[in-house]
């Protein structure tokens, strides 16, 4: 007689819930009746229509229409200087609309004679959806249709931003939520198409914690053509492959992100040469942005009678502090106790490039949200940070206004509270990479590491042992692949 065995179940994995596991969330939550019960088990009991995901998308909805109803201003009254300033609702759809041509059938890159300071694939969102406007030439009609277009395609890839930053966490998918709601994403979200960028590298980034390394070179390569920062995770995943040794991921990844680079960019490059470079020439010849720090250093100079810096001391300047922030984080992800994970080499690399880059726009700040969610998801501080974000979007709008059209002296700030509001950005921004970093060299203090994971985004390299690392303190006890090869032998 056969025996048999009962069937087995696969056991569900148990969710880490915030309002238990999140000290702020846990006290917040006495607001509407406390944290959830300890007899709740999230994650094996089901919890019918209201899935997580479906309560997060839900979230990133009900967030949009926030973002929409703060532009309610330049939807009825238009897009004019500088009342979309003051009224803080200004975007750059309704001005590339009317002034690049795309109003009157333009098409970036393609049409002869046209000129876009974007790369090539954010040049093809902006002419694509631009054909989508009914109707012909430059109206109010078409210009709030073409920016309610740019708004709806945002929602949908801020929903699935969204979604793939949740499956990434694995356990922790309520982080997720750091996205959904963020105020930075509601307020900065339809400035310009960085969204596209942002999702696209979220992709990239799920694929790569499943191991489907071309599919997230492939993700990772389109994100650099829509904006270049996404480029950067390829040094983060650089890095874990020096450490364990797994060269592969690097390898793969970023040949995928190359061809599909190059796939975007050649056909242009080689029909309009002009035009493409126009994008890389603008970057390199214009002054500093807007709210980067260098712009702060020249009206502060301009103040007190110091020596401005030109756009090629900016550039110079520029560069060697990126390029030295880059090696100090590569000597943490080589010298840490542990394996950092690649969120939080990843969130380290672009708020570097954030704080020394020649432009900073307001929009910008998105790039770091999923990346924090993913890095270190602590509600305390993403609050405090994203509030200073907040302030300083709305500072830069008032200074706007008074220095492009001598706006009404009550709804201006002057140059010094500007800066300072520069400053504080870059403060709040410093501090989220300070704590990154001892999350990286104390793991005990990481909170996705507490629960068990090891690196839910690492894809090959989750779970490997060392093959490099550098002991400062103890030299002898530094992981060298020379050293194991001899012990092998």
């Amino acid at each position: 007689m056969q025996e048999t065995k009962p069937p087995e179940h696969r056991r569900r994995v148990r969710l880490v819930i915030p309002s238990r596991s999140d000290p702020l969330l846990k006290n917040f939550t006495e607001l509407i009746g406390g944290p959830l019960g300890h007899r709740s088990a999230p994650g094996v009991v089901a919890p019918g229509f209201f899935t997580v995901e479906r309560v997060l998308i839900l979230l990133t909805v009900l967030a949009s229409v926030i973002g929409i109803l703060l532009k309610s201003y330049c939807r009825t009254k238009g897009w004019e200087t500088p009342g979309q300033f003051y009224a803080t609702c200004y975007s750059d759809f309704p001005e590339l609309f009317k002034n690049r041509g795309l109003g009157d059938g333009a098409f970036p890159f393609i049409t002869p004679g046209t000129f876009f300071e974007y790369p090539v694939l954010m040049g093809f969102i902006a002419g694509a959806t631009a054909l989508l406007v009914p109707g012909e030439g430059v109206s109010a009609t078409r210009i709030l249709a073409y920016f309610d277009i740019n708004a709806a395609l945002v929602l949908a890839v801020w929903i699935v931003t969204v979604l793939a930053t949740a499956r990434m966490a694995r356990r922790r998918t309520w982080d997720a939520a750091m996205v959904a709601v963020a105020p930075g994403i509601i307020l900065a979200g339809t400035i310009n198409w960085d969204m596209w960028a942002v999702g696209l590298l979220a992709l990239g980034m799920y694929c790569f914690s499943r191991n489907k390394l071309v599919l997230a070179g492939i993700f990772v390569g389109l994100g650099t053509a829509t904006k270049l920062y996404p480029v950067l995770i390829l040094g983060a995943v650089l890095l874990l492959a020096l450490r364990t040794g797994r060269i592969r991921g690097i390898v793969v990844t970023a040949g995928a992100a190359a061809a599909a680079w190059l796939a975007v960019n050649l056909p242009v490059a080689a029909a309009n040469p002009e035009g493409w470079k126009y994008f890389y020439q603008f970057t390199e010849d214009r002054p500093a942005g807007y709210s980067s720090p260098w712009f702060a250093y020249n009206l502060v100079a301009g103040r007190l009678g110091w020596v401005p810096l030109l756009p090629e001391a900016i550039n110079t300047l520029a560069m060697n502090l990126f390029v030295l922030a880059c090696v100090l984080i590569g000597a943490l992800a080589l010298a840490a106790p542990r394996r950092p994970r690649l969120a939080q080499l990843a969130f380290l690399i672009v708020a570097a490039f954030i704080l020394t880059n020649k432009v900073y726009s307001p929009q910008f700040v998105i790039w770091l949200i999923p990346l924090l969610a993913l890095a270190r998801p602590r509600w305390r501080d993403f609050l405090i940070w994203q509030t200073f974000e907040a302030l300083h979007w709305a500072a830069v709008w008032m200074y706007l206004g008074q220095v492009t059209s001598g706006g009404v002296a009550q709804h201006n700030i002057d140059m010094p509270y500007y800066v300072l509001a520069v400053v504080f950005h870059m403060i709040a921004t410093g501090y989220l990479m300070a704590r990154v970093v001892w999350d990286i060299w104390d793991p005990r203090y990481d909170v996705v590491r507490r629960h068990g994971m090891d690196d839910p985004q690492g894809g090959p390299f989750e779970g490997a042992p060392d093959r490099l690392r550098v002991d400062l303190l103890r030299p002898s006890a530094s992981v060298l692949p020379w050293r194991r090869a001899a012990a092998d032998a």
